[in-house]
């Protein structure tokens, strides 16, 4: 027995226009112009490839399943549809004990599952260096190994499909072959690398740039260094946290130019803090880490950034007040672009209904009613 069809409308992003859109047992049976207009816009549902945590869920603190659950709740809340969960640089059984853990909340329902469909591993194969280590524990970074790799899989049911690594390592070109071998995407990040060093890991199949121009030395050459082998590198997707504090409105602006909006995406890269009172906390990454009024979250006594503290649609909405951008491209680096890049449907016939019904704020931000995932759709409170 199907479930009976749930009519969806709003205004396209692209053209302004009204559409309804259909869905049929959690799927997108039909997409139609017109239908009511009640001031809202219909999109593509948010996908995050980089969240640590968020709302004090912290995937990063040896999470049980019920926090993971928890999580994906307090994800949905902030106008996403699905996410990657990002577990950064630690020891090999804290790595294991929160795959685990997102294994077992993903086994307990469906819609935590599609919600989840992969996990992003950022390390522990990353620059030990101050700078391009970021707020990765120095004490865990170590040589990429893919014996180690395997493991982690089979404790995890092959739950990882992007791993973040510095291609300044001998192992790899190796270790990279290895990976797309087996099916996972791998990125470039918490690099200090030679431009002959990134472009070898391209040639290995190395596919992306996460958070581009951030997890880096702070100061670089002029030229040659990593930015610029990267943004020339046009085999690489590049990842860009648009929250204000990452990354300089001119830098973010001419990075996406050099990259192209068909070859960038936007993620929250958001700490457990994120949606937190602004104050000083313990956190796993970074130790001890200090929110501030205007969203910067640092390393106590340091100017490094310790992940971000917003929602990936506030980063939509910075990113067309910093690079110009149309509501539509805004949000393609944030919807269509990260399911592209994983061969995954977008709105389309057939696609699984992941939708994001919203307002715009006089000031441009993002103010979603009701996220959709997989068809179920999840009514945010007025103040969200």
């Amino acid at each position: 027995m199907t479930d009976p069809a749930t009519r969806v409308w709003g205004r396209d992003p692209e053209t302004g226009q009204n559409r309804t859109i259909v869905i049929r047992d959690g799927r997108i049976s039909d997409i139609l112009a017109g239908g009511h207009d009640d001031g809202l816009w219909l999109s593509l549902g948010l996908f995050d490839l980089q969240l640590n945590g968020f709302g004090g869920y912290d995937l990063n603190a040896r999470p049980d399943p019920q926090t993971v659950r928890d999580l994906v709740s307090a994800v949905h809340r902030s106008g996403v549809s699905r996410f990657a969960p990002t577990l950064i640089t630690a020891s090999h059984d804290a790595i294991i004990d929160a795959l685990q853990a997102i294994a077992q909340a993903r086994d307990s329902d469906p819609l935590i599952k599609h919600a989840m469909p992969f996990v992003h591993l950022e390390g522990p194969h990353i620059a030990p260096e101050d700078g391009p280590r970021g707020a990765h524990p120095a004490e865990h970074v170590r040589p990429p190994s893919l014996d180690e790799f395997d493991a982690w899989q089979a404790a995890s049911g092959n739950l990882i499909g992007l791993a973040t690594m510095s291609p300044h390592w001998p192992e790899t070109e190796a270790y990279v072959r290895g990976l797309r071998t087996r099916g996972v995407r791998v990125a470039l990040g918490h690099a200090n690398a030679t431009p002959d060093q990134i472009s070898a890991a391209v040639a290995a199949g190395a596919m992306l740039s996460t958070h581009l121009g951030n997890g880096i030395a702070a100061t670089l050459p002029r030229h040659p260094n990593p930015i610029w082998s990267q943004l020339a590198e046009d085999r690489l997707w590049a990842s860009f946290i648009a929250d204000g504090h990452h990354l300089p409105p001119e830098t973010f602006k001419a990075m996406l130019r050099a990259k192209g909006l068909e070859r960038s995406i936007l993620v929250s890269d958001a700490a457990a803090l994120a949606g937190c009172t602004p104050g000083i906390y313990d956190a796993p990454i970074g130790g001890k880490v200090e929110l501030k009024a205007n969203g910067r979250l640092e390393v106590v006594g340091t100017s490094f950034l310790a992940g971000a503290a917003v929602s990936l649609k506030f980063g939509i909405a910075m990113a067309r007040r910093m690079a110009g951008l149309t509501l539509a491209e805004a949000l393609r680096l944030a919807t269509i672009n990260p399911r592209l890049l994983f061969n995954l449907p977008a709105l389309t016939v057939g696609a699984p209904a992941d939708l994001l019904r919203f307002r715009l704020g006089e000031d441009g931000s993002l103010v979603p009613e009701t996220v959709y995932v997989a068809g179920r759709p999840y009514p945010l409170p007025p103040e969200e």
